[in-house]
């Protein structure tokens, strides 16, 4: 919190100056937020839409030989 505080401080010491306008507010925001949503997707560990279906195919296969697997054993316990 600390640190955002020092952000909008210097912030507001460039816009009284006259150094900063309202443009160069827009992007260093737009800058400040597209890092902390980086921060936080990395943090919840995110995957790619294809790494995500690779993954679901590979866990439906699994399925299918555990059903089976347990089907054969069903058969010979009869």
């Amino acid at each position: 919190m600390e640190k955002y505080n020092k952000l909008l401080s210097n912030i507001v010491k460039l816009v009284e100056k006259g150094l900063f306008n309202s443009k160069d507010i827009k992007n260093e925001l737009e800058n400040l937020l597209k890092f902390k949503m980086e921060i936080i997707a990395n943090k919840l560990n995110f995957v790619s839409r294809e790494e995500f279906e690779v993954q679901k195919k590979i866990i439906e296969k699994l399925q299918k030989q555990f059903i089976k697997s347990k089907i054969k054993k069903n058969k010979k316990k009869l």
